[in-house]
């Protein structure tokens, strides 16, 4: 299974000050709309992601079928095939992804201990 580019979703009091302190950290800002109150941020191969207003908790975030650097792989387990792999293995679905589909789709699940995942296929 593989679930490509990995990132961290914050969520943000103040995206312009978070941006301030990540940039001190050696982050640069990478994609996203500060004016639209979201941020891609990235130093070397860490990517987080600031989001302010848009959701609760922090998320762990997979992109399955991009690198670090948000290029297409080749080789990549599509989000359908990755959903069913999971729920075959008892995972509960907070969110599925269309199975009907192809192309870019989405799904959530939670760690067991609350920890909100998404993964996120935007090819």
């Amino acid at each position: 299974m593989k679930l490509g580019a990995f990132s961290v979703s914050l969520t943000v009091k103040d995206i312009h000050v978070s941006k301030e302190f990540y940039e001190n950290l050696g982050f640069q800002a990478f994609g996203g709309d500060i004016n639209q109150n979201w941020l891609i941020m990235k130093n070397e191969n860490c990517i987080i992601g600031l989001f302010q207003g848009m959701f609760e908790k922090n998320i762990l975030t997979f992109n399955p079928g991009w690198n670090q650097n948000t290029e297409n792989l080749e080789s990549y387990t599509d989000i359908r095939e990755i959903q069913k792999q999971l729920k075959e293995k008892g995972i509960t679905m907070h969110s599925e992804a269309d199975e009907s589909t192809e192309g870019p789709a989405h799904f959530t699940i939670e760690d067991p201990d609350g920890n909100q995942i998404l993964v996120d296929q935007h090819r």
